[in-house]
């Protein structure tokens, strides 16, 4: 229980330095949206012009892969401890209630990434 513990709190650290590695990088997008004046065919300078729900899109895209990944393992692991509990009442508990919060889990994600959805779409659309 306390290595997963640490590995959803180095989980989350990870996460959250992956979400404001972006707000360091801005300083560096004004140099380069200076030099990317009629520019055209640059690799570079083509994402100037991105919008930030392309932005928030990805990120949830990301995070909403990573959840569904780790969920899909988890009942894995619960349909492991399941098939190995030989009748032990504690082990088949344990093991149901790890089905459960996983796929509990899941249909939270998608359920919020149905909600970013909605809310990016209408307040982006004009």
């Amino acid at each position: 229980m306390k290595k997963m513990k640490n590995f959803v709190l180095i989980l989350g650290i990870a996460i959250g330095v992956g979400l404001l590695a972006p707000v360091s990088a801005n300083a560096a997008t004004s140099v380069i949206s200076d030099q990317c004046v009629g520019v055209t065919n640059s690799s570079v300078c083509k994402n100037q012009n991105a919008k930030p729900s392309d932005l928030i899109s990805k990120i949830v895209n990301v995070l909403l892969f990573i959840v569904g990944a780790l969920s899909v393992v988890m009942i894995i692991v619960g349909g492991i401890l399941y098939a190995t509990s030989n009748g032990d009442s504690g082990r088949v508990t344990l093991a149901k209630n790890t089905i459960t919060y996983s796929v509990v889990g899941l249909v939270v994600a998608f359920l919020a990434f149905a909600v970013v959805q909605f809310v990016v779409t209408k307040f982006t659309t004009p």
